[in-house]
């Protein structure tokens, strides 16, 4: 099943029924081309990083990492339009996302925030169908089809069966799913993650990453695991002293070089010895005598 070809195909069914009835719908590209431009962001009043600029092709998967502090969040804020810039330019499929309507972006960027609650009195289904909220024209309900994407959503994340199940008796980590599914039927290009395997056990984490390389979108996350971003990640920004190293691929990104000078620990990429594939080591600093 390719959930996002499906839901793409209803949708369109959708916005042609909302403009026969008179309803302003507007159509969206599924390229999901980034590019930043002398970017600096701010956490209130506070410029955390400046001088930011990369270019992503569509259907990468951008690994975000930095120590605390550094705006990895910021950023991401920042890219998903929930902050305005202090200066420079986000474009994403040739549009200053800035500049976009709220329906035209929310169809371009969706974003899981790393510690989102979701009102406790919603139940799971109810959540994830947020996600349609682009979609619809005003005043417009959920169809069956809809429906049924936000089933296809859930076992997608590993929770069939839990449509009606209320969001205050789930677990972090299922709640973290939840919000997930409501981000893939939002059915964007570019997807953005802060901290995705934040409260996940290492099952769900290492099933997550894994299944944001078969989205068939551009996928940009913050992650505070450097072996997990080296092993799942096309390319790596690293955040440090305010500003952004190039955008390269792990083994640049994480040497052991930058990853000393970063996070003041020693990096080791060794092969896995059953698999073979590289696998980034991080031991503590030996104390100095």
């Amino acid at each position: 099943m390719n959930l996002r070809n499906d839901h793409r195909a209803r949708l369109d069914r959708r916005s042609d029924a909302a403009r026969g009835n008179g309803a302003a719908v507007e159509t969206r590209s599924d390229a999901g081309a980034l590019e930043v431009r002398g970017l600096a962001c701010a956490a209130g009043r506070r410029t955390v990083v400046t001088d930011v600029t990369f270019a992503i092709q569509a259907g990468e998967t951008i690994g975000i990492v930095g120590p605390n502090g550094t705006g990895k969040t910021t950023l991401l804020q920042t890219l998903a339009g929930v902050r305005r810039p202090v200066r420079g330019d986000v474009i994403a499929n040739g549009q200053v996302l800035h500049q976009m309507s709220a329906r035209r972006r929310a169809r371009t960027v969706a974003m899981v925030a790393q510690d989102e609650r979701p009102p406790a009195d919603l139940r799971a289904g109810e959540v994830v169908a947020l996600g349609l909220t682009p979609y619809l024209p005003p005043w417009g309900a959920g169809s069956p089809h809809e429906q049924q994407v936000v089933q296809e959503a859930l076992a997608t994340v590993d929770l069939t069966g839990f449509a009606d199940r209320p969001v205050h008796r789930l677990s972090g980590g299922e709640r973290q799913r939840v919000l997930l599914a409501r981000a893939l039927v939002q059915n964007t290009p570019i997807l953005l993650l802060d901290e995705p395997t934040n409260h996940l056990d290492i099952t769900h984490s290492l099933d997550l990453l894994a299944k944001t390389r078969t989205l068939n979108r551009t996928v940009i996350m913050a992650l505070h695991d450097l072996a997990l971003a080296d092993r799942y990640c096309d390319r790596i920004l690293v955040l440090h002293n305010g500003t952004a190293h190039p955008l390269t691929p792990p083994p640049d990104a994480l040497s052991p070089e930058v990853v000393d000078e970063v996070f003041g620990v020693h990096a080791l990429r060794i092969p896995h010895p059953k698999t073979g594939h590289p696998h980034l080591l991080i031991t503590p600093r030996e104390p100095t005598p």
